[in-house]
């Protein structure tokens, strides 16, 4: 692989071709910064570092995992903030402040727009060293437990040949950058569907296990192979290497229906099968909703595998409707929205939004 001078240089165009089309993964705890708000962020009371990036910047999208972890790191810290600004968005004030290359980082002190430039390692932990001795702040960066399963010489067939799994394998090697640059969105695309049992997102070291590998026919890294329960011969992922490209992809193949964050969306729960009996149960008298009833009944047994579960929870909505009357399913709608706006476990979580989203068809 050619190698780089050690920053990219503005306006050096040519590299977007040499490196994976995306950008840097967008982190929650990193404050995105703008010009129409950098000065009320920066330079007020508490000191700030800045990122100064380019999307199309191979070395930005290196540093992405690392400063994220910063941004987890420094979250709960009220004297620190991260932030990073996107100079193709904001070219003037990246001009503002002398950035001539990609990556630049900068500290701004408490009350100060007059920036510091950092020119040390750009990892979490000398990033993190940096700026408790700038900050005065004594700050751990944040260790996450990935949610990737790691594959192996003695686990690959049991993961990936498991018959009642669905499980897709990226094929990396420790030194190709843009399996550097995919790892903290695949990492996304793990903790999105960790909830989900028989759904598994792994990778195997090809280098390091060359013999598992060469049986893949792989060509580049990353190589992306999708193993549903059906077909564990694997066939070749050709989706986007975005968030949303993998999790689109996923509940396609493999029936579920998480965002991005790893909720579920508002269809799941739904079974088609009982749509045409639900809407005549809705749309008929309170006498008339007791004929129904064993219909959606016998309908409901002929359900297998989650949406039998999901069946159970179609016939305890239809029994509450006639037993409690008319305004059972807005109430009970109220009430498991009023839980799902509290701090609630990822598993209740999923509870209630599958009954919300099946009472929703009742209401």
């Amino acid at each position: 692989m050619k190698r780089f001078d050690e920053i990219c240089v503005v306006g050096f165009a040519g590299l977007t071709t040499l490196l994976l089309i995306t950008s840097p993964v967008a982190a929650d705890d990193v404050v995105v910064l703008t010009e129409d708000n950098f000065e009320n962020e920066v330079g007020q009371d508490r000191g700030a570092l800045v990122e100064f990036y380019a999307p199309w910047c191979g070395h930005c999208k290196k540093l992405a995992p690392e400063y994220e972890k910063l941004g987890s790191s420094f979250k709960k810290s009220k004297s620190v903030l991260v932030g990073k600004v996107d100079c193709d968005e904001h070219k003037s004030l990246c001009s503002k402040y002398g950035v001539s290359g990609y990556p630049t980082i900068q500290w701004f002190p408490k009350g100060s727009l007059e920036p510091k430039k950092y020119e040390g390692p750009r990892t979490a932990e000398s990033l993190a060293e940096f700026v408790n001795t700038e900050g005065g702040t004594n700050v751990k960066v944040a260790t996450v437990p990935s949610n990737v399963v790691q594959l192996h010489g003695d686990n690959f067939n049991e993961v990936v040949l498991d018959e009642t799994k669905d499980v897709l394998v990226e094929f990396y090697a420790p030194w190709c950058g843009h399996c550097k640059n995919l790892a903290p969105t695949y990492e996304k695309v793990a903790t999105a569907f960790k909830s989900q049992e028989d759904v598994v997102i792994a990778n195997l070291d090809a280098d390091k296990y060359r013999d598992l590998a060469e049986g893949y026919d792989l060509s580049g890294f990353p190589t992306l192979k999708f193993f549903p329960k059906n077909n564990k011969a694997g066939e070749e992922y050709e989706g986007g290497r975005d968030l949303e490209d993998f999790v689109n992809f996923i509940n396609e193949k493999c029936g579920t229906n998480r965002d991005g964050k790893g909720q579920l969306t508002s269809e799941a729960g739904i079974v088609a099968s009982l749509d045409s009996l639900v809407k005549e149960f809705v749309a008929a008298s309170d006498d008339n909703k007791k004929v129904v009833f064993p219909r959606i009944e016998e309908e409901v047994e002929k359900l297998e595998g989650s949406t039998s579960s999901y069946g159970k929870v179609y016939l305890k909505a239809a029994k509450n409707c006639m037993e409690k009357g008319p305004h059972y399913a807005k109430n009970e709608i109220d009430r498991l929205q009023r839980m799902l706006d509290k701090a609630i476990s990822p598993a209740k979580a999923d509870e209630f939004t599958l009954k919300k989203n099946i009472l929703t068809l009742f209401a």
